[in-house]
């Protein structure tokens, strides 16, 4: 291919393209289910992180008994 051919086949588009209401449709029930998913998500991982937390001081807490001198 030349560079004549080239530059007129990779012109730029004079208009942007026409998106369909349904398109829109499409597009906004896509970005609220995936919104959706990122909120569940970010709760699971609070949930997981707080478990693990409580899990490790109730851990560390059991080892100073341990330690501690027989009463």
């Amino acid at each position: 291919m030349t560079a004549s051919r080239r530059s007129r086949s990779h012109r730029r588009m004079s208009e942007p393209p026409r998106i369909t209401p349904r398109k829109n449709i499409e597009r906004a029930t896509r970005e609220a289910r995936l919104a959706k998913a990122l909120r569940e998500n970010l709760v699971r991982r609070k949930e997981q992180t707080r478990a693990r937390d409580r899990r490790a001081v109730s851990q560390s807490q059991g080892t100073d008994r341990e330690r501690e001198p027989p009463a």
